[in-house]
């Protein structure tokens, strides 16, 4: 059916709000947020554009607020300051009277009572206006006020959120507009950020006819936003109409059997659709061209929901010139091709909600609410799920489970796992339906049954000689909305892969005669009883699933068409084969069997169509006997196969491109027949253990990948012959045992092929390794080198240049003193557990460095803080630095050879602290440096950081204290009109657990809230800051903070009268439990610059313990607050008054200083444990 857009009375209205206000005390403040949130609304508000004012109204204001349909009073302190203002009122209470005009006063900083009264300072303000006026104009003008201070509004006083109370008036007004005619548009969750998306791309500011699609797959809301859409938007337009499937069905009845494409049928479609445009009962038209005739001077709206035929969108909207300028025209479509194909360039894509906003859908049609009840929680969670965030799925099953009690929640849900609700299947299956190539339906079905998840690659090498050309399938898929690619990954909605799989089910009674066996029981009713045919081409067996699985000797045999074989999971070992084994088809692709029971392949397996083998886990010895016919091989993986003695000949697998040996523990030697597979990319044999040669003469042209990770028998890296060095890009000697081979006579060997384009180098663990050779400033493509703990090292070359340098780790090194200034391109350097004196000062012009850790350095006396200077810098560890004592600024020469973009310029102190800097500030890590003073971090050339480090006691720098979390009744300091921002310094003592483990990760904000004698006060809640350490016992944290005063902003800078303020820290545990011991602030003092105002050195406190006196502060008294707040102990909920709450990252300093010389066990381990986990 189509509709059309009425108004709630006869009279149309040009304007929904007309705000009436005194510029001077809300045009940049208040009015400002209000008007931009009724924009997000597609309220459609008069703009006044600053127009001059005078003492009588003029017409255009007059007018337009005649045409206003609500008018929005805001009264403040200076409203009846203006005449101006006085006599809009009483147009405004004129329309009221005589129009219907609706009225929403909203009393900002005042009483409505000194409104209504004429008392106060609004009443002396209007009592000075009065004056020179008539006796008349004043009755009016009283009785104006009365009359609208009357009506029920908006008190700010009452407000602690004034974003909230915005939010709540444009609301207010959208409800009076009867914006929202159905409760299904209006409950919709999310709805305003759908529209906020579709605003900027109607544009609606501009005169250009645009065509918008919005897209997306079935039951994910498209309809929904586009009603919630046509109702907002629908009265800005001369004619408006939604066109959905069920109109364009009745209007094809009358042509039964017509092709869309027929002549007469879009005629009739184009005479149906003016009738509604135009509103009119019947309309005549000869030609396919009256619709740009009648429509081509009138601004229309046209929505075309749930379009899926190119031909009807032709004869409804088939170019932009048919209709009058500032005309939209919304396509909602499943087919991101239609659009396309129409030249519709702008295209909103309805993604799936996030889990907060699904689990707040779930319980809107569960339980009429946004959240759940106590003891369903978890279950409305594990239906979310089920309904993969899908909103058709999450109304659906919602209603199905609304009412019920908790016990048939429970029975219900293994059902919901498994089976489709009806309903949302026939919606879903219209998008299947609607397929029109028999290869895209076949595609899907593998997709559904198989490939869902796998790299698209992947998908294309196992289906490119399937005949079901799988290029452009895949793409016709990705339009039709029914999956997706992301991350080079093909990814199709749970819903719609259980709507495949039951597709599949219904081809048959019997599994046996089914394309695909995807569940346990079917598959072990045909592997045991021999039931498969040749219609089955794969088959995906999960062992979680099963008991006792024993395999028929012929199970196979029958199914000669097979090409998918995939069998794993945690119970393997309970799938038997029987001895005489010795068939599977040749027809396999794909054979991915983990745990493979038998020590050989079966005899009768002729691989020669085989793609891809994965046997990981198994007991296999050997693969095979002779030489197979490998023609198409690309991929072999026997993973963890710690039986297998021998690898095959290979000769004849030309196309072989990776082989993956790891941890096959019992293999001794490669077969010579490797050195001639001329497309072996990878090549990974990490810990084979016994293996001890590698044929020599390897000839390797396309080689990416040598991993040896752990091969602690290898005596010789293998002779290369061949022009690698054009494709190298990753070798790996990580954890090689170098016994008896010095390690020069190992980069002999590697050297001459590798080097040139090598970019990632791992040398660790080589205890043999005193230096490295001075032919690395070869490796001109190096960009990462990692040569943690060779313990031995002792000086890396000089004077070599590794122009691409990015990532160098040297920890654990225990000998090496000195770093060579090597790159100026390093983004992460670790220098951990080394034996460095001092931070180098070439380290200042690492101008793209990221991440510095010298945490352990136990022979490291002192730094310059010149670094932090470096503009992507964002985390620096010390920790752990016994000897440090010492760290300063510098005036070095050496920044001034440094490029500025990469360098905080030298500004003035407030320049300096722009609020942008405070978004990425420095993490400083002086955890366990216990004689380090922190006084260099209260010093003028300070940049804004956050810094960790040991201590007890809230430092005595901070002139404002307390042993709690809060602090009351702070006086501010003198705010000067033209001041852009305030700042601070905020510091907190925590006590952590002595028996916490790992790393502890915690934020914390800083809330204000500003004061005045009135009463009235202003909430300010600073960014998040992220805080990581290892740390155990007593830490402080110091961070610095800026308040924006810009007016557009806040209306502290218009509202001078503040004169006081409370503070309230908030901590966020994470994974952690410590204790708030106290916390403190430092604001600049009158005059003073926070740089300005630190202790004179020789009256420092000590930075650990103890009080001072008050000689130790400089600009004024010291105010400590000893009031307790409970029992100080970490505060993770926020003060349900906070007006402003900011994500931020984690910015955490993590000390990675353990010792990692005793880690190769576990390292090890964790490799053998990820090597188990299936992958593609």
């Amino acid at each position: 059916m189509a509709s059309s857009s009425s108004s709630s009375s006869s009279r149309n209205w040009l304007y929904d709000v007309f705000p009436s206000f005194s510029g001077e005390d809300v045009r940049k403040t208040f009015l400002s947020h209000f008007m931009k949130e009724l924009d997000r609304k597609l309220i459609i508000a008069f703009k006044d554009n600053e127009i001059e004012r005078s003492r009588s109204l003029g017409p255009e204001l007059r007018q337009a607020i005649k045409d206003s349909r609500i008018a929005v009073i805001i009264f403040s302190t200076n409203y009846a300051s203006s005449s101006w203002c006085m006599n809009e009122l009483l147009e405004i209470v004129k329309c009221k009277e005589e129009c219907c005009q609706m009225v929403i006063p909203v009393f900002y900083g005042l009483d409505p009572s000194h409104v209504r009264k004429q008392t106060g300072d609004f009443g002396k303000i209007f009592d000075q206006t009065c004056k020179n006026k008539t006796e008349d104009e004043i009755i009016r003008w009283r009785g104006a006020l009365i009359d609208v201070a009357n009506i029920l509004g908006y008190h700010s006083v009452t407000w602690d959120n004034e974003a909230r109370m915005i939010e709540e008036i444009a609301n207010d007004v959208l409800g009076k507009l009867n914006l929202s005619p159905s409760y299904e548009v209006e409950d919709f969750v999310g709805i305003e950020d759908h529209i906020r998306a579709m605003s900027s791309l109607l544009d609606l500011e501009s005169e250009e006819v645009r065509m918008v699609g919005i897209w997306g797959p079935s039951g994910i809301g498209k309809t929904t936003i586009a009603r919630a859409l046509f109702n907002r938007l629908s009265r800005r337009f001369q004619s408006s109409v939604l066109i959905d499937k069920v109109f364009i069905s009745k209007s094809m009845e009358f042509y039964r059997g017509a092709n869309l494409g027929d002549y007469n049928m879009k005629l009739h479609l184009q005479r149906a659709f003016l009738a509604e445009v135009l509103d009119m009962r019947y309309i005549k038209i000869d030609h396919l061209g009256a619709v740009e005739k009648m429509l081509r001077h009138r601004k229309a709206l046209i929505f075309i929901d749930d379009l899926d035929d190119q031909d009807v969108l032709d004869a409804l909207a088939g170019r932009t010139q048919w209709f009058g300028s500032g005309s939209r025209v919304i396509v909602v479509t499943k087919d991101k091709h239609l659009l396309r194909a129409h030249g519709i360039d702008h295209i909103y894509e309805v993604h799936l909600p996030s889990y907060k906003l699904a689990l707040q859908m779930f319980c809107r049609s569960a339980f009429r609410k946004n959240s759940p009840p106590d003891g369903f929680k978890e279950l409305a969670s594990e239906v979310v799920f089920c309904a993969g965030s899908l909103p058709l799925g999450l109304d659906v099953l919602g209603s199905n489970l609304r009412g019920r009690d908790k016990e048939d929640w429970l029975d219900m849900l293994p059902r919901l796992r498994k089976c489709l609700d009806g309903k949302i299947e026939r919606t879903l299956r219209v998008s299947y339906d609607g397929l029109t190539n028999k290869k895209d339906k076949a595609i899907f079905r593998h997709v559904a049954c198989l490939f869902n998840g796998r790299k698209v690659d992947h998908i294309k090498l196992l289906l490119e000689d399937s005949n079901l050309d799988v290029n452009i399938g895949l793409k016709n898929l990705v339009d039709k909305s029914l999956i997706h690619e992301r991350y080079n990954s093909v990814e199709m909605h749970s819903l719609l892969q259980e709507m495949g799989k039951e597709i599949v089910r219904t081809q048959s009674d019997e599994p046996g005669e089914r394309e695909f066996l995807m569940d346990s029981k079917d598959i072990w009713d045909v592997l045991e009883d021999n039931t498969g045919t040749k219609r089955v081409l794969g088959i995906e067996l999960m062992m979680d699933e099963t008991d006792e699985l024993h395999v028929h000797e012929n199970a196979f045999k029958g199914m000669r068409n097979l090409r998918f074989l995939e069998i794993f999971g945690c119970n393997v070992v309970r799938l038997h084969l029987p001895k005489n084994f010795d068939y599977l088809p040749p027809s396999l692709r794909l054979l991915s069997w983990y745990g493979y029971p038998m020590r050989c392949m079966p005899s009768k397996f002729n691989p020669e169509n085989l793609i891809k083998l994965v046997m990981r886990e198994g007991n296999l010895e050997k693969l095979w006997e002779g030489v197979a016919s490998l023609t198409c091989l690309k991929e072999i993986d026997l993973t963890l196969s710690e039986n297998l003695k021998e690898i095959p000949d290979l000769s004849k697998a030309m196309k072989l491109e990776r082989l993956c040996l790891d941890f096959c523990s019992s293999l001794l030697e490669l077969p010579s027949s490797i050195r001639n597979l001329k497309k072996l990319r990878d090549l990974e044999m990490n810990f084979c253990t016994n293996l001890e040669t590698i044929p020599t003469g390897i000839y390797l042209n396309s080689f990416d990948g040598f991993v040896l990770s752990g091969c602690s028998r290898l005596r010789r890296f293998p002779e290369i012959l061949t022009n690698i060095s054009e494709s190298s890009s990753n070798l790996s000697l990580d954890v090689l045992n170098m016994t008896n081979l010095k390690s020069e006579n190992l980069w002999e060997g590697v050297q001459q092929p590798f080097t040139p384009t090598l970019t990632r180098l791992c040398l660790s663990e080589i205890p043999s390794m005193v230096e490295l050779p001075s032919s690395f400033q070869n490796l001109n493509k190096l960009k990462q080198l990692d040569i943690r703990n060779c313990i031995n090292l002792e000086t890396l070359p000089t004077g070599i240049n590794l122009q691409s340098l990015e990532f160098l780790v040297l920890s654990g090194c225990s000998r090496l003193k000195s770093f060579p200034n090597i790159s100026r391109n390093i983004q992460y350097l670790n220098l951990s557990f080394s034996a460095i004196e001092e931070v180098p000062w070439w380290v200042e012009k690492f101008s793209r460095l990221k991440d510095l850790n010298m945490a352990n350095c136990n022979n490291l006396r002192r730094v310059s803080l010149n670094i932090l200077k470096l503009k992507h810098l964002e985390k620096v560890d010390f920790s752990n630095c016994m000897a440090l004592t010492e760290a300063k600024w510098d005036d070095s020469p050496s920044l001034v050879a440094i490029t500025p973009d990469y360098v905080h310029s030298s500004l003035p102190d407030e320049a300096s602290y722009l609020p942008d800097r405070f978004i990425s500030m420095v993490n400083l890590n002086f955890v366990g440096c216990f004689n380090f003073d922190p006084k260099v971090l209260f010093q003028p050339q300070t940049v804004p950081m956050q810094v960790i480090l040991s201590g007890e006691e809230v430092l005595s720098y901070f002139t404002h204290r307390t042993t709690g979390t809060s602090l009351t009744n702070i006086p501010l300091p003198h705010i000067s009109p033209s001041q852009p921002f305030l700042r601070f310094k905020a510091c907190a003592s925590c006590e952590f657990p002595l028996d916490t483990f790992g790393i502890n990760h915690f934020k914390i904000q800083v809330h204000f809230r500003f004061i005045c004698i009135s009463g009235n006060h202003f909430d300010h809640t600073d960014l998040p800051r992220g805080f990581s350490t290892t740390g155990l016992g007593n830490h402080l944290v110091i961070f610095d903070g800026c308040f924006p005063l810009n007016k557009d902003i806040t209306p502290l800078a218009d509202q001078l009268t503040y004169h006081h303020m409370d503070i309230q820290f908030l901590f966020i545990k994470e994974d952690c439990e410590f204790q708030v011991k106290g916390c403190g602030i430092l604001l600049p003092e009158n005059g003073q610059s926070l740089s300005n105002q630190t202790c004179r050195p020789n009256i420092l406190p000590h930075v650990f313990g103890g009080s001072t006196s008050n000689n130790g502060y400089l600009g004024g008294h010291e105010t400590v607050h000893s009031q307790e707040c409970g029992d100080s102990a970490l505060e993770s909920n926020p003060d349900k008054n906070i007006s402003h709450v900011f994500e931020a990252d984690e910015g955490n300093v993590v000390n990675d200083g353990c010792h990692v010389s005793d880690q190769i066990n576990e390292s090890v381990e964790t490799l053998r444990n990820s090597k188990r986990m299936r992958t593609t």
